[in-house]
């Protein structure tokens, strides 16, 4: 089954079957990945990465040589000609005349769907600011899959930066899909849950609670998804200290879950989960990234089957007004056009970020 769509800035862009068919691949890749090692022979993977990563970039780059490819790319800005001023629009450009499929990961929120206006190849969004990181999310539900048999039906516990947390975002929006789930809110009243991900839960067969106090939430949970508090996502440090260390997974709460629960993190983890809950078998955190090198092959798989290089049409505005979120890449790319959905009354959602604004 080759996936309809071009790119993926959100896992959601792939169907259900498609995302199944993207689970079921990795799952052979893993068994067998001699009999994947020149699928994408001759194939060019750019890994353009704004801000710092280790786990998703070394897992792209591995992914795509494991598969026979080979890689280009930048793991600084400032070792580019971005630091010269060069556009998004001018990069990407650029970049997909020389390459098949690009990885991009940038700190403004909605790059990666700008990003797509101008590339003649596929784009995967590799983490664009506080917004989105789907391919974490294929991370995730693979790791679900394999660990818990099933992607419905599961009480998910999400504690941590759940404000800043793209993969927070993604995971909530990709699971929201799927019957049954209950998501479990576990965040300092700073850092809770955007409104625009609560709508999505609301508007699924799913549900959430918001719970301040991870002990009194973990023994109801089939899933726990801890995150770190991101300092990078702070105006200040003393903002951050405020936040720092509010939530500590170890021995003690531990104890108080099912014996079948699995706690998952997109890592790095800074001290949010103690180093003695790497040794409980319900620990799968470091499992998690090897099931996402996996991810990523089938993904890039899927994405080349037949893909040619194209320059997308001209996308024209369709209001005239700008994203008021200054996290947006509208606010840093001044060139692009305002694209907004209409959520009914006088509102107006950014199709980059997802920011909303009044009339």
């Amino acid at each position: 089954m080759k996936v309809k769509t071009k790119n993926v800035l959100d896992l959601t862009d792939l169907s259900h079957s498609e995302l199944m068919e993207v689970i079921r691949l990795a799952d052979e890749i893993r068994k067998k990945p001699s009999d994947y090692a020149d699928s994408c022979r001759g194939k060019i993977l750019a890994t353009l990465f704004y801000e710092p990563s280790t786990r998703t970039q070394m897992s792209f780059q591995t992914a795509m040589l494991r598969l026979g490819g080979t890689i280009i790319g930048f793991d600084n800005p400032q070792n580019s000609s971005v630091a010269k001023g060069e556009s998004l629009k001018d990069t990407i450009t650029v970049v997909g005349g020389y390459t098949d499929i690009i990885a991009i990961r940038n700190p403004m929120e909605g790059a990666a769907a700008a990003a797509a206006m101008y590339s003649p190849v596929p784009i995967v969004n590799a983490g664009d600011g506080g917004h989105l990181h789907p391919t974490q999310t294929l991370t995730d539900v693979i790791t679900l899959h394999n660990e818990m048999g099933r992607l419905d039906n599961l009480t998910i516990g999400l504690c941590g930066d759940l404000k800043n947390g793209r993969t927070v975002h993604s995971l909530i929006k990709t699971m929201s899909t799927f019957k049954g789930n209950k998501f479990i809110l576990i965040s300092t009243p700073e850092l809770t849950i955007p409104q625009y991900i609560k709508d999505i839960i609301i508007a699924s067969d799913c549900s959430y609670e918001e719970i301040p106090g991870l002990a009194d939430a973990i023994p109801q949970l089939d899933v726990l998804y801890m995150t770190r508090i991101q300092r990078e996502r702070f105006s200040s440090e003393e903002e951050y200290q405020r936040q720092h260390g509010v939530f500590i997974l170890d021995k003690a709460k531990m104890k108080l879950a099912k014996k079948s629960m699995r706690i998952l993190h997109p890592l790095p983890r800074v001290d949010e989960i103690d180093v003695e809950v790497d040794y409980d078998d319900r620990a799968k955190y470091f499992e998690q990234t090897v099931y996402g090198m996996y991810g990523r092959m089938a993904l890039i798989i899927k994405l080349l089957e037949g893909s040619v290089k194209e320059f997308p049409p001209r996308v024209m505005p369709t209001h005239p007004f700008r994203c008021k979120n200054p996290k947006c890449i509208t606010s840093s790319e001044k060139y692009l056009p305002g694209i907004f959905r209409e959520a009914g009354g006088d509102m107006l959602i950014c199709k980059y970020c997802d920011g909303r604004r009044l009339i």
